[in-house]
């Protein structure tokens, strides 16, 4: 299976980090003054994630855990989550935490971007949010995945269940990552994988490689639990106003059914998340509970940066994408 094309670099570090992916001897990153969250670092470190993916057209298979990328890796990841726990902050109660996400906040029209779109957001938007959210939806779920082996019992056998659900519960058409492409193509986007990275801002793929980095490293998959936990307690009633807003623009059915469908499955996930599969970890590592807390809390610190990021664009009548959709050159479906 071909991967995606190779992005252009944004900087010295995502530079430095293509120029290895292609041959070129390997060289430290120049880190020093570098923004955590900038589109420089943020590239460089999705580069490097997405060799435990699909890799990238041009880059061998055996690249995944060549011992230079790994050390360049380490150093970017090193950055990011240094960063995160300096602005997260360091909660120590799992369920006073994720009960916090279900508070809506005093004016949630000014920071909500699916209640922006449900209620004043216009279709190019719409397109926009799909490209952005394409880099996470068509792999949804893989990252998670990763867990599954470092947990037990209760836990291990409710992760299971949920991510079952996801990936299409034993049917290919159902696999969510299939209708988030099916919503793309109502849409009129293009639904290769990878297509719109050279489009996505650095605050969309900060979201993205947060799920990588907690997924990829057995000691943070008590902030996994929690990344997941935030996704699922959030996801239902964002995606009843994406669904909501899907039809007041006159999207077609296969786009409205993706979000038709998160409405209800994660409904029962979060209740299911929270009992056993949180539930079920603090039983047995009852240790990792400031952990969870700060894989919840960096989710939405990273989301509330990406949902900023995207308003203040369209409130200025101004793409929120690096590229706008009309100018990004047509791939070939690999």
């Amino acid at each position: 299976m071909t991967g995606p094309q190779l992005p252009t670099a944004r900087g010295a570090l995502s530079a430095a980090v293509l120029g290895t992916l292609l041959g070129s001897e390997a060289e430290p990153l120049p880190l020093d003054g570098h923004d955590p969250y900038g589109d420089d670092l943020q590239l460089a470190l999705y580069l490097l994630y997405e060799l435990h993916y699909r890799g990238f057209e041009g880059v061998t298979d055996e690249r995944e855990w060549d011992p230079e990328l790994l050390a360049h890796r380490r150093a970017l990841e090193q950055c990011f989550l240094q960063e995160l726990r300096l602005d997260v902050p360091a909660d120590t109660d799992a369920d006073q935490t994720l009960a916090a996400l279900l508070v809506e906040p005093a004016n949630p029209g000014e920071s909500s971007v699916s209640r922006h779109l449900e209620c004043d957001g216009e279709l190019w938007q719409l397109r926009e949010y799909a490209a952005v959210r394409s880099l996470y939806h068509l792999k949804e779920a893989d990252p998670h995945a990763w867990v599954i082996p470092r947990l037990r019992g209760r836990a291990k056998a409710a992760m299971v269940a949920i991510e079952f659900d996801e990936f299409g519960a034993g049917r290919a058409d159902e696999i969510h990552a299939q209708l988030f492409a099916e919503l793309m193509r109502d849409l009129g986007l293009e639904t290769t994988y990878g297509h719109y990275l050279e489009a996505a801002p650095a605050e969309a793929l900060a979201t993205v490689n947060l799920m990588s980095l907690f997924g990829l490293h057995r000691a943070l998959r008590g902030a996994l639990v929690g990344h997941f936990a935030a996704v699922e307690t959030t996801s239902s009633p964002g995606s009843r106003r994406l669904a909501a807003a899907l039809r007041r623009l006159g999207a077609g059915a296969a786009a409205q059914r993706f979000y038709d469908e998160h409405v209800e499955a994660d409904a029962v996930h979060e209740q299911v998340v929270r009992r056993d599969v949180v539930g079920g970890l603090l039983e047995v590592e009852p240790q990792l509970e400031s952990d969870i807390c700060f894989g919840v809390q960096a989710t939405g610190f990273l989301e509330d940066r990406l949902g900023a990021h995207l308003l203040k664009a369209w409130r200025q009548r101004h793409s929120a994408l690096r590229l706008p959709l009309a100018d990004i050159a047509e791939r070939k479906q690999p």
